[in-house]
């Protein structure tokens, strides 16, 4: 890290995101302008005119946005702020060589804000990132402890008019919560006070990379907490300083489920927190269905008492919890009774969590994916397949388009329909529409009252307008 500038140099230059829209970048941005900086940006969403509303809520906070044509990229001073996977061929990258201005990636930038606060807890792993560094941002916030959060997605209790996208939240430097991502290796630039790791599962490296990325990610953590329920993630506690476990199952796990507490329902549950260093119980309610999110508010627990926070704090701060967007997100019931849901799951863990949650309760369920790139659907296709068909019955039916496509250079041979026919090959219903309109239309044919449609998939914020079109005309 040492080629770059300390953060006070960096808030002495004006920065230029290229995909300021991004659900990594968005934060990002916002973080920086709250310190003082001055920030603006392109997006290929903002030329194509997709999601207006998200970019017209980003001018209305100051942000100063231009075409990606390489004409916002003015002075040598600028610091550019673009992904790895924007190519030297794009405009604003372009330009930004041609000038001599300093590139940084999302991650680089957010390690330096994450490394330099007085404390940063950070979430790894490889599903449910976004929702438990939402519940510790609520958590810490409740408490009175005002955390700066940096997530990739919409936390629900932090929304207002003047912010319907917040993904980020502007707190004190002393607490930075942010997720970390393993997905491209930059898990490794961070040097956390709290280090939370969830589970270790195929997503988009290889298991043995996993395992060193989040055995260094627990050594570097002054303190972690790991799930005790996921075996590989339990195999690398021998990595870590000092621990605190939790889990469902674990009998062993220091943040636990008193046996037989859980009530669950549709859309909320309960259960009886215990906490085994002293033995002490605490009921807590959770407005969000499913195992996984009762498994991600033990995560939360354990995180935030790693930070300092009473069990019993936080427990009771969970039962406000609201969730975050495109997360099960209900988006309603028609009045003949089909509900639509809009969800993030895009690889197999996450796809399963969310299917399980919805088998849990009657109903056929129409899941419609879209992928969310021909390189993942590549990696983990295989993987994808055996997930709808093994959660899904012999009622339900897997809906899925073509992969989701914005340009540049990759390898289009292998699509959806290879993904169809392993479902279909392991029993599972399956069809593939190419074009994500005449998905819809297909769904709003078949669907019928009781029928659950969840609509499936990442990278892509016009999926929640497809949801609630979807709603409109069932």
């Amino acid at each position: 890290m040492s080629e770059f500038p300390t953060p006070e140099e960096l808030f002495s230059r004006p920065f230029f995101f290229c995909g300021i829209g991004g659900s990594g970048m968005q934060p990002l941005a916002q973080i920086l302008k709250g310190r003082g900086a001055s920030v603006g940006g392109s997006d290929r969403s903002f030329d194509q005119g997709r999601t207006p509303e998200k970019f017209a809520a980003l001018e209305k906070q100051g942000f100063e946005l231009h075409p990606q044509d390489g004409s916002g990229i003015t002075s040598k001073d600028q610091i550019l702020v673009a992904s790895a996977a924007v190519e030297d061929t794009v405009p604003d990258a372009k330009r930004a060589k041609e000038l001599g201005c300093l590139r940084m990636t999302r991650a680089e930038l957010n390690s330096i804000l994450f490394n330099t606060s007085g404390a940063g807890i950070g979430i790894a792993g490889t599903s449910g990132k976004s929702t438990v560094t939402g519940m510790i941002g609520w958590i810490l916030q409740a408490t009175g402890r005002e955390p700066t959060i940096m997530n990739g997605a919409v936390m629900k209790n932090f929304v207002s008019d003047e912010r319907p996208f917040a993904s980020a939240v502007v707190g004190s430097q002393s607490i930075y919560v942010s997720e970390v991502d393993e997905s491209d290796g930059s898990i490794a630039l961070y040097r956390p006070a709290v280090g939370v790791l969830l589970n270790v599962s195929l997503d988009h490296k290889s298991m043995e990379e996993l395992r060193q990325l989040f055995g260094d990610f627990l050594e570097r953590s002054r303190i972690a907490a790991i799930n005790a329920d996921d075996e590989e993630a339990l195999k690398l506690l021998p990595r870590a300083k000092e621990v605190i476990t939790f889990g469902l199952e674990q009998e062993k796990a220091q943040i636990g489920i008193v046996p037989g507490s859980i009530a669950e329902g549709p859309t909320r549950q309960a259960a009886l927190v215990i906490d085994r260093h002293d033995g002490s119980e605490h009921p807590l309610t959770l407005a969000m269905p499913g195992r996984h999110n009762l498994s991600n508010a033990l995560a939360a627990i354990a995180g935030a008492a790693a930070a300092g926070v009473p069990v019993e704090a936080s427990v009771k701060a969970l039962a406000s919890f609201e969730g975050l967007a495109r997360r099960f997100d209900i988006v309603g019931t028609s009045a003949n009774g089909v509900t639509v849901i809009d969800d993030f799951g895009h690889n197999p863990e996450k796809c399963a969590a969310t299917l399980r949650t919805l088998k849990a309760h009657e109903g056929r369920v129409i899941a419609f994916f879209q992928p969310h790139g021909y390189g993942p659907l590549r990696q983990m296709g295989h993987e994808l397949a055996e997930t709808f068909a093994r959660e899904l019955g012999p009622e339900d039916i897997t809906i899925m388009c073509d992969p989701v496509y914005f340009g540049g250079t990759v390898d289009r041979s292998q699509g959806t329909e290879r993904i169809i026919a392993m479902i279909e090959e392991a029993g599972g219903l399956a069809d593939h529409v190419p074009s994500r309109e005449d998905c819809g239309k297909l769904i709003a044919s078949i669907a019928k009252p009781g029928d659950r449609i969840v609509v499936m998939g990442a990278r892509d914020d016009t999926l929640t307008t497809f949801a609630k079109d979807l709603l409109a005309k069932v």
